[in-house]
């Protein structure tokens, strides 16, 4: 039996969204319904009666918008934030800044060796960042660190790293030395997808390396930059891993010293899932507030230099 031209083009068109449908699954199972159950539990809390022993003491009722409140009046969430604040400050210009400079430099002419530096700058970002906090913890403990035993034997004074302000500088190397890399290998790709002939003409013209780098090169891998900051601004809003994993080895980390760790405080800890959910909401509202005004922001200033 034949199939006619009509159930053949049926099956054409339908195709693509066949190819979907994995995709689809995937996408609502491990991603949407966990943000809506989130959102379901934020409006939700529970209500203990008597002692809270036996069947039926705990029930679990509509809350409104009591968590939401509790959550943006919390003090130790503000603090949290306005720590990630400070640590986002030395972490994102610093990363952007190196990120910027090893690639224009992987982009010189004349480079040897452009491979192996391409890997060995990449590299650090293959490294989980369990692994990362926990190497370059033990590097900043006083008792086994080689370089606090080489300033101690120069009579040289030992800076204690995981405490007060050096703890933020601490962190911040971990988060720069992980994920300088990257960015660096998204804006190097930029730098090679820029037409040759440009960069000949700019010579022709008698241009430096120099000037060539901040008159050209920069200007034209701006999409890229602009990428590379909303990624850090996300990945500082969320960093959990490095001092959660550093806080064993020092009193200078609270629990609750990043808005991440206080969600899971409370979630796992103080058993408050409903409280947590509703700090969870909060903090991805916030990113999300945030990378908004970021692209609206960028978007205009991109409009405006090209109406010039």
């Amino acid at each position: 039996m034949t199939r006619t031209p009509r159930r053949r083009a049926y099956g054409v068109k339908s195709a693509p969204y066949a190819f979907l449908v994995p995709a689809t699954v995937l996408f609502l199972l491990f991603f949407a319904l966990p943000i809506g159950y989130a959102v379901y539990l934020s409006f939700r809390k529970t209500e203990v009666k008597g002692l809270g022993l036996g069947k039926g003491a705990r029930d679990e009722i509509w809350a409104g918008l009591a968590n939401y409140t509790d959550a943006l009046s919390d003090p130790e969430l503000l603090h949290g934030a306005l720590r990630i604040l400070g640590y986002g400050a030395i972490v994102v210009p610093v990363m952007l800044g190196l990120a910027l400079l090893f690639a224009l430099l992987l982009d010189t002419d004349g480079l040897r060796a452009r491979g192996f530096s391409r890997l060995a700058i990449f590299l650090p970002y293959a490294i989980p960042g369990v692994i990362a906090a926990l190497m370059w913890g033990f590097l900043y403990l006083p008792e086994v660190s080689p370089f606090l035993y080489v300033l101690d034997a120069m009579g040289l004074p030992q800076p204690d790293l995981l405490d007060g302000g050096p703890l933020y500088l601490s962190l911040a190397n971990i988060a720069v030395w992980g994920g300088t890399g990257f960015n660096m290998i998204v804006i190097y790709t930029s730098l090679r997808a820029i037409p040759a002939e440009i960069f000949e003409a700019a010579r022709l013209d008698g241009c430096s390396q120099l000037q060539i780098a901040l008159r050209i090169k920069i200007p034209m891998v701006a999409p890229s930059l602009i990428l590379t900051f909303f990624f850090s601004i996300i990945a500082t809003l969320q960093v959990f891993s490095e001092p959660t994993t550093l806080k064993p080895l020092t009193n200078s980390l609270s629990t609750t010293w990043s808005p991440l760790m206080k969600v899971y405080q409370d979630a796992f800890v103080n058993n408050d899932i409903h409280a947590a959910a509703a700090q969870a909401v909060v903090i991805a509202l916030a990113t999300l507030a945030l990378s908004f005004g970021f692209l609206r922001a960028a978007n205009s200033r991109t409009k405006q230099g090209d109406s010039r």
